[in-house]
């Protein structure tokens, strides 16, 4: 049994790191189960194609449940720590409510049986089309907090829909690499599968074992008390700092040991702090996991400290790590004074003078435009043949038990995503040639074209290790070479281009859900674009209402609206749109050794190839290059610490448990994952409808001042004397 297990194990390895240049996979026992041992543990391989779909109670709940969670979501999003509720908390809540929904109704069209996993699974993901907070809202924000301009609610609700769907009619082609294929395992899907078998299927269980729904009600109940720990009583615990407590008004301790700085020794015991930007470390696999631990020591550990100290750029005249604009006197950058009519005014800012931003964040530029590069040549180098022989047999071959099972289904027709595809490309157009954003018509072709070119090496990387690099540095690098000076052109550029590539792999990650849960690929069709219309409505009606109600919202005024991902938007918006990369990165400014991150990361999965050709079987097939580079995509607003608590969690779980106690990971794991977001989650939400809603404030002790280690350093650095 030992043997068998460890043997299973190599082959999922070797499985999912995709390092085998073959045309197919022969496989022993396909005709029962699927090679990998976590999907053969999680999925179930067979299937009842007559339980009912869309019925009566899944239209209830899907429509219900979506405007909760994207209303949720888009709230927290906008919060000083973010947080949201995932799909995961809607699974739990739906089951109970199609129970109820079940034995209340009568019996017929309205109530066609008991309540069925597959109705459940389509609820789950109808609401999970609002698991993120549309990005098309931070154009809408930065309009009206930062360029005071409004374009009104019906250009806002087109600019959302454009970009959440325009993707969808990528899946069509992506659904034959993505989806098909028994090595695309999509790991965060396992956590979903988990939850689903958990609530629906009677286990056996051995004397004294627990089950694993009895284990997801404990786990995420002592999550839901632990939980107010960090996030209301001790809020010390979110970022135990304890090296810049030892002298917190130094600037050296708070760069060294401090949340805002490298957080060094930090140590958090917040799981909402851990997985808001990063996800859950339970997830990704412990290879991909090594490889974003060297891309995150390597950039923020020896690159970010070296560069700051030794004064690169006069980066010593601005916090380590931060977002923001500065001029070259170390003030705040003023953006309004170089802008007329909302686009950049030569004469002023030639009086003004250039911008600033920090080491760190010139070199997450140069990381990013590495990442890019890199997976044109990783994907050539390694995927290449797995492709051409994909899309040869595409059409008539099945890879294993799951994809013989959907045969059972029609399929959605080619026509309807690629329908889709060109609805949602004319409305872009015809949405930025009416209303003033100032972007043309061949500009919206082009962000549709590099986002097409992308999609697909960047989805081999999601499929395989749970991470997304993404699309945002090229094409406001891109938008901002052809059209400068326009900064609402080039965010409406950005997340054309970009979220209509996330979008496309978020419909593809569904898709293998329902594949793995033997959903018919038309229900799921029909009930993702529902819940992306009904989110991308209440988001949009969500974030008007907060704009409206929170005064100072977005900016360093308020407390807990502060909005830290729309912050970081805006500086982009400035960088690329208002002052535009030729002025940034160009020949005459001091970051345009920035450029050459192109052609290192262009060169740079090319050794670590070779070696693997030369050394076969060995720790250099699990060097991935883009995921090494992309491991600092979130930074900021993530901080350098989080990462490394992160992998921490991530150690203990994907390899020490699965290596020593590998029955109990494939059991447990993701179920664990499952029940501490769903507790934190629950918890969030107490604390502010009972506390933060009606004003009441942390309770005031030692274990929740803030100036035991400032958590923004811009508060109190001393910047260099002011601009006259």
């Amino acid at each position: 049994m030992a043997s068998e297990s460890k043997q299973d194990n190599l082959a999922y390895m070797d499985a999912i790191d995709e390092k085998r240049d073959v045309e197919s996979v022969v496989l022993e026992d396909e005709e029962e189960n699927s090679f990998i041992s976590e999907v053969a543990a999680m999925v179930s391989n067979t299937d009842d194609p007559t339980l009912p779909c869309l019925t009566f109670r899944f239209w209830v709940m899907g429509v219900l449940f979506t405007v909760l969670m994207s209303f949720v979501n888009q709230f927290f999003w906008f919060r000083t720590v973010p947080m949201g509720l995932t799909a995961l908390v809607i699974q739990l809540i739906s089951y109970p409510a199609g129970k109820i929904m079940a034995r209340l109704l009568p019996s017929g069209i309205l109530n066609p049986g008991p309540f069925n996993i597959k109705e459940h699974v389509l609820v789950g993901l109808t609401a999970n089309c609002a698991s993120q907070a549309a990005y098309a809202v931070d154009i809408v924000v930065i309009q009206k907090v930062y360029y005071k301009q409004n374009f009104g609610f019906l250009a806002n609700f087109l600019l959302i829909l454009t970009t959440q769907m325009l993707g969808y009619g990528m899946a069509g082609v992506l659904r034959r690499y993505l989806v098909y294929p028994a090595t695309m395992v999509w790991p965060a899907n396992l956590i979903q599968v988990a939850l689903f078998n958990t609530l629906h299927q009677d286990e056996q269980l051995l004397p004294g074992q627990w089950s694993r729904y009895k284990f997801f009600l404990v786990a995420s109940s002592a999550m839901f008390i632990y939980a107010w720990l960090p996030g209301w009583l001790f809020s010390g615990l979110t970022a135990f700092a304890w090296l810049c407590w030892i002298k917190p008004q130094s600037i050296l301790m708070t760069q060294i040991g401090g949340p805002s700085g490298l957080g060094i020794g930090a140590l958090s015991l917040d799981w909402n702090n851990l997985v808001s930007y990063l996800g859950s470390p339970l997830a990704v696999p412990w290879w991909a996991q090594v490889n974003i631990g060297v891309g995150v020591i390597f950039i923020a550990y020896i690159m970010t400290p070296i560069s700051y100290y030794l004064d690169l750029w006069d980066g010593k005249q601005f916090p380590i790590l931060d977002s923001g604009l500065y001029t070259v006197n170390g003030t705040e950058y003023d953006v309004d004074a170089v802008m007329t009519d909302f686009m950049l005014d030569e004469a002023k800012y030639a009086a003004y003078g250039p911008l600033r931003i920090t080491t760190f964040f010139a070199l997450t530029y140069g990381i990013g435009f590495a990442g890019l590069t890199s997976m044109v040549t990783h994907t050539w180098l390694y995927h290449r043949h797995k492709l051409v022989a994909q899309w040869r047999q595409s059409r008539d071959h099945s890879e294993d038990i799951h994809h013989r099972l959907m045969k059972a289904y029609p399929e959605v027709p080619d026509w309807w995503y690629g329908a889709m595809f060109v609805v949602m490309t004319v409305v872009a157009i015809v949405l930025c040639e009416v209303w003033d954003y100032r972007l043309p018509w061949w500009a919206v072709l082009l962000c549709v074209a590099l986002s097409c070119f992308f999609v697909l090496p960047i989805g081999l990387i999601q499929a395989l290790t749970n991470q997304q690099p993404g699309l945002n540095v090229i094409t406001e690098y891109v938008i901002g070479y052809l059209l400068p000076g326009r900064p609402i052109a080039n965010v409406t550029f950005k997340v054309l281009g970009y979220i209509s590539m996330t979008q496309a792999l978020s419909f593809v990650g569904d898709l293998k859900l329902g594949h793995y849960m033997k959903i018919p690929p038309r229900a799921m069709f029909w009930s993702q674009c529902l819940g992306t219309v009904i989110a991308g409505l209440v988001n949009l009606i969500t974030a008007n209402w907060l704009l409206n109600s929170q005064p100072g919202i977005c900016t360093k005024a308020s407390t807990d609206f502060s909005c830290p991902p729309v912050q970081t938007f805006y500086s982009a918006s400035v960088i690329w749109g208002v002052i535009s990369p030729q002025r940034m990165f160009g020949a005459t400014s001091i970051y345009t050794a920035i450029n050459y991150f192109f052609l290192i990361g262009f060169l740079l999965p090319l050794p670590f190839y070779f070696l693997k050709k030369r050394f076969p079987g060995t720790w250099v097939e699990q060097i991935h290059v883009p995921v090494m580079l992309a491991s600092t995509g979130m930074m900021p607003p993530a901080s350098p610490y989080q990462y490394v608590n992160w992998l921490v969690i991530g150690f203990a779980f994907q390899f020490l448990m699965r290596r020593y106690r590998n029955d109990w990971h494939i059991r447990f794991t993701y179920i664990l994952s499952a029940s501490f977001d769903t507790g934190v989650a629950f918890m969030g939400l107490a604390v502010f409808f009972i506390f933060q809603n009606r004003g009441v404030q942390k309770p005031n002790w030692w274990g929740n001042r803030k100036d035991l280690c400032p958590l923004d350093d811009t508060s109190y650095y001393p910047l260099a004397p002011t601009a006259q």
